[in-house]
């Protein structure tokens, strides 16, 4: 199982300097701003409630002589969700030195709280309107998803913040946007982002590459890489570019490569047809002090420390698992972790014919008699802190092979190509999927939720040993 990158505390930063003639201020209580956080049960202040993102245009200037410093220019396309006389940025650190919106300088900007950046446009913006803002800024990345590495070069991954590390942003996964990266390095590195490559550039000892991602993403799921690469490309099956990017030091081995359009074709026929525009890994060399760890960043997951068939399996099935239906607040972690770690099961039931009754589930029940602490995290609402809890990955991989059994395979695969088309390139909820299975199954699962998804004591036999499960029961008990 790879590891996760463990979510750490935010830095407060509330000092920054704007440039003149914008007013560092505190506006009054009267104003009728879109509120600082979308109201996410985690993380309330995450994100922003007066308007909607379409797209992120972010441009950076990075010199890995100077591997503490970061020069941006980023412009947010968005449309209002309501009258705005004011709105926020999410953006840790940084010296902001301008702040336009559609062209106009903006009238005041203040910083409150660890990570806000409250702009007053020159003139309140209507409900509906489409509206650009353009956000000019400088310093030292101290967000946590920012890791500088060993030779000068940086990457960005982290989960469930990352994005406000680089850019300004409405960081929470249920406003999702197109993006754009161009990013300028000293000749001889190369960057490497999300989607699809553009045209690269040369100026005075500079390259500049440019990187498209045509759809839908959740901010923490965007990356750069910035190293002395080694890039690999190929096709998969369909003819979709894929892009390998390998730091000096990362082991590239072909025969991992050459595995991966099997993956994604095996996965696509579980899941439904590849949701997005390009494919490939970032693979880091593991020198950053971060340890291993690999993180499903959209379109090119990034690997620390490893690039292996199953942290392969796991992070592309978050291409649709959590990256194409991304999560409606952070109590729907489950919908990510529990679905990519139990589609290496199923590729290893397929590909080296594992019985995954007498195998895998016979093992995690005896794994949950050893642990007194194995059932207590709820999958669904685990906590803030817990929203990658480990159990998702062990409990959560047993609850869907009990659904599977309980429901059978035409009802349970069913119902994932069904989530993944009803629900592709948007947000979705565990609650939606609980009513999604019950539809497709025609079955009344209120108890078997009840006990995977929501207890925290170990389920009853009928749930734990259904179907063919009931095999594994030390009493032969079975529970259809």
């Amino acid at each position: 199982m790879p590891a996760r990158w463990k979510r750490q505390r935010r830095t407060t930063t509330l000092a920054t300097a704007v440039a003149a003639g914008i007013v560092l201020t505190t506006l009054p209580a009267s104003a009728a701003p879109g509120g600082p956080g979308v109201g996410d049960p985690y993380y309330p202040d995450d994100g922003n409630s007066g308007y909607d993102v379409t797209q992120y245009d972010v441009r950076v200037n990075y010199d890995p002589a100077r591997p503490r410093h970061l020069e941006g220019d980023t412009t947010v396309q968005a449309v209002a969700a309501q009258d705005l006389d004011r709105f926020h940025l999410d953006l840790e650190g940084f010296q902001v030195t301008s702040v336009t919106v559609d062209g106009t300088p903006a009238r005041a900007v203040s910083r409150e709280g660890a990570h806000e950046l409250v702009i007053t446009p020159a003139r309140p913006l209507a409900e509906n309107a489409r509206f650009s803002v353009r956000v000019r800024y400088s310093g030292e990345p101290v967000g946590e998803g920012w890791h500088a590495l060993a030779d000068g070069g940086a990457n960005v991954s982290g989960e469930p913040h990352a994005a406000t590390a680089w850019y300004p942003a409405n960081d929470h996964p249920s406003d999702k946007a197109t993006f754009r990266l161009t990013a300028t390095v000293p000749d001889g590195w190369t960057v490497v982002g999300n989607g699809r490559p553009g045209a690269t550039t040369t100026g005075r000892g500079t390259t500049t590459f440019r990187w498209y991602e045509d759809r839908p993403m959740a901010t923490f799921l965007s990356t750069i890489a910035i190293d002395k690469f080694t890039v690999h490309t190929s096709e998969l099956s369909d003819g979709t570019p894929v892009v390998h990017a390998y730091s000096p030091g990362a082991t590239a081995d072909p025969e991992t490569e050459d595995l991966l359009p099997d993956v994604i074709d095996f996965l696509a026929s579980k899941f439904g047809p590849y949701p997005f525009s390009s494919a490939g890994a970032i693979v880091i060399a593991g020198d950053d002090g971060s340890g291993p760890f690999a993180l499903e960043t959209q379109s090119r997951p990034t690997y620390h420390g490893g690039f292996f068939d199953v942290s392969m399996v796991h992070e592309n099935t978050h291409q649709w698992f959590g990256d194409s239906v991304s999560l409606s607040d952070w109590r729907d972690g489950c919908l990510a972790e529990c679905f990519a770690q139990y589609a290496v099961q199923l590729w290893y039931e397929e590909k080296s014919g594992d019985d995954l009754d007498t195998g895998f589930y016979r093992s995690m029940v005896e794994e949950s008699r050893e642990d007194p602490d194995f059932w207590t995290t709820r999958l669904y609402d685990p906590g803030q802190g817990s929203e990658l809890a480990g159990a998702l990955y062990s409990k959560g991989s047993m609850m869907l092979h009990a659904l599977r059994r309980t429901v059978g395979d035409r009802a349970f695969f069913g119902t994932l190509k069904r989530w993944q088309r009803d629900h592709r390139y948007s947000n979705a909820s565990w609650p939606q999927f609980e009513a999604l299975v019950e539809e497709v199954s025609g079955e009344d699962l209120t108890g078997f939720f009840r006990a995977w998804a929501h207890g925290t004591t170990t389920p009853a036999r009928k749930y734990l040993f259904p179907g063919s499960l009931g095999s594994l029961d030390p009493d032969g008990a079975t529970a259809r």
